[in-house]
Order: structure tokens, then C-alpha cells, then sequence
């Protein structure tokens, strides 16, 4: 859902399942930051600098003053539902994404949200997957990895007309850089940061056994506020009960896991480690993640005995290069 920007309020902050149970344990906290990365064809891609605000480590961070409000405005007794698995009603679940390289034509894009979009070009493969399947009348996100390059590019809304393509909105980042967008401005997606960061994959989860960043979620209802590193908010509301864009919660760390499939404790163990950042408003406690025909949609059910009461939302702490009011 977006909005137009207006007066801004913010502050620093900054399974998967196969049928197999295969999931690796997660590896030992490091000793040192290490970036999240992603197989490409040019060999491994680091997913934004180690000390980026999605890959911090916040199992120190202070709860949150505010903490029982905001869960509770987005549901204590509600669980966490795995927004990504194999097919829904006919196309892919989840938010899927594509890689590519320097054969891929560079096009232009008009978009709804020019003033807050990235121009371009865009790196728009000939048939690219779409959230949602060609036929989607939803978000319709395009994300696009540009491997040669070291950048992301993503669309909402986008769709391809005898004219060319057409978007709501578009944003593009440096994976190689910290930069967030300019104060006010939305990006894909409603809180203006990128969604492939956060989003839950099968190779990270079955392969690598492990979750080295933050994730992605939604809630129904959202404060007029951002708190960074989201740049945009989308709500009416001054309610200070209700959740900014870009707050950050994390499992609570006493939480049991004992009983969940091995690579539902993959995502978990992500969730104490990193959290999970609200992104956009949706369905309460949706949490993100790309397509796959390999996951096993009934143990992702299972993270429905996650509860909201389970988390606890963060006071910020992460140092991001901006200085910002803080909400209160």
C-alpha cells in the first residue's frame, strides 16, 4: 500500500522445508560480521556491507519501551505465517526474484511515483518472474539482481505494455553500499527499503543451514512514522500505540524451539539473531519469502505456533549514517 510523504517522524536504527530433513544446525555466532550472500554465475554476492542495519546482530539490543503496545496492536495471540512456500492458487508462492547479467537489455520504466522512483534503466529480463504470476492483480513486485554490477533493482506494481513497462513505483541500490533512500521516500516497497534482503530463501535456509539477516513483515495497521532504516510511511494514524515503518522485533530469546522441524529452527534461530522489519502493511505477522518447489509447505505451517507474544519489539541501537528526530 503506499501513500504520499508528508511529515516525517524517525529515528536511528539502526523451512523451509524439504521433504528431507537436511537443514544443517546453524553455525556459532562469528567473531566477526560476515555479509549474507547469494550464488550467482560470477561466484558468490554479498548482500550488502556486514555492518548494514539488515545483517546486525541485535540479540544485545534493549527492548523496546513501547514493546508490548506495538505487539499487541499487531496481535498477541496471532501467529506467524510463512507469506512463501511452492504454489498458491496457481502460481508461485512468495516473492520470487531473478538474476542477471550484462547481456540483459537495459529498458525504461514510467512510473505512477515518479518523484520518488529511480529512473533507471532497468535490467528487465524478457520474461521476468512476477510476484504473483503474469496475471496478478496484487503488489506484482519485480526484483532483479544485476550480478556483474553489484545492484538491485525493484518494481512494484510493473507491468509490461505494448507501450513498454509501466510501474507504481522502483528503486535501486548499491549492494556494495550503505546509502538508504532520501528521507520521505518510498521505494518497491512502502517503508521505501529493499525487499530481497528480507526475504526467507531455500538455499540459505536447506543449504547453508543458516539466516545472516534480518527478514521482512507486514502488519494491518501502522503509525504515520518511520523509524530508520525505512524511509516512508503509509498510514494516517498519529496513534502512538501502533508500530512505525521499520521497526524492528526479534524471538525472544528463551523461546522453545525444541519441537519444530530442523529447518523451521533455521528461521527461528534467524528471528532471535536478526529480527524481522516491518516493511509494509498486510496481513498480520506475514513474513516474506521467495518461491520454491522444493519447500515443504506443511512444516512452514507450522510456524503458526510462533505468537506474537513470543517477540519483543527493539530499542534502536544500530548506528545508520543519518541523524533523524526520535518518535515518541
Amino acid at each position: 500500500m503506499r501513500q504520499a510523504s508528508g511529515f516525517v517522524l524517525a529515528i536511528s536504527l539502526a523451512l523451509a522445508i524439504a521433504p528431507t530433513h537436511s537443514a544443517r544446525a546453524a553455525a556459532p555466532p562469528d567473531s566477526q560480521p560476515a555479509s549474507p550472500t547469494l550464488a550467482t554465475p560470477q561466484g558468490d554476492l554479498a548482500i550488502f556491507p556486514p555492518d548494514n542495519p539488515w545483517n546486525a546482530d541485535v540479540r544485545a539490543l534493549p527492548v523496546h519501551p513501547r514493546s508490548r503496545d506495538y505487539l499487541a496492536s499487531i496481535g498477541l495471540d496471532k501467529g506467524l505465517h510463512a507469506d512463501f512456500g511452492t504454489v498458491w492458487n496457481g502460481a508461485p508462492c512468495g516473492i520470487p526474484y531473478v538474476i542477471v547479467g550484462n547481456d540483459t537489455p537495459r529498458v525504461k520504466v514510467v512510473f505512477e511515483y515518479a518523484d520518488e522512483s529511480d529512473p533507471g534503466p532497468y535490467p528487465i529480463p524478457a520474461d521476468p518472474p512476477i510476484e504473483g504470476g503474469a496475471a496478478s492483480k496484487g503488489d506484482r513486485h519485480i526484483i532483479i539482481i544485476d550480478a556483474p554490477r553489484r545492484t538491485l533493482y525493484e518494481l512494484y506494481r510493473a507491468v509490461k505494455t505494448p507501450q513498454g513497462w509501466t510501474a507504481g513505483s522502483g528503486a535501486i541500490f548499491d549492494l556494495t553500499s550503505n546509502a538508504m533512500r532520501p528521507a520521505g521516500w518510498t521505494s518497491a516497497d512502502a517503508a521505501g527499503l529493499p525487499i530481497f534482503p528480507g526475504l526467507v530463501r531455500y538455499d540459505e535456509v536447506m543449504e547453508k543451514g543458516e539466516i545472516r539477516h534480518a527478514l521482512r513483515f507486514t502488519a494491518a495497521k501502522t503509525q504515520r512514522a518511520y523509524v530508520a532504516p525505512a524511509r516512508h510511511f503509509a498510514s494516517k494514524s498519529t496513534d502512538p500505540r501502533l508500530p512505525p515503518m521499520g521497526l524492528r522485533v526479534r524471538l525472544r530469546a528463551d523461546f522453545d524451539m525444541t519441537n519444530f522441524p530442523p529447518p523451521c529452527r533455521v528461521i527461528l534461530r534467524g528471528l532471535q539473531r536478526h529480527g524481522m522489519i516491518l516493511a509494509d502493511n498486510g496481513s498480520d505477522w506475514f513474513i516474506s519469502g521467495a518461491p520454491d518447489p522444493r519447500w515443504n509447505d506443511e512444516f512452514l505451517s507450522q510456524l503458526r505456533r510462533v505468537k506474537g507474544t513470543d517477540f519483543e519489539a527493539i530499542a534502536p541501537g544500530t548506528p545508520v549514517p543519518d541523524k533523524m528526530t526520535p518518535v515518541k
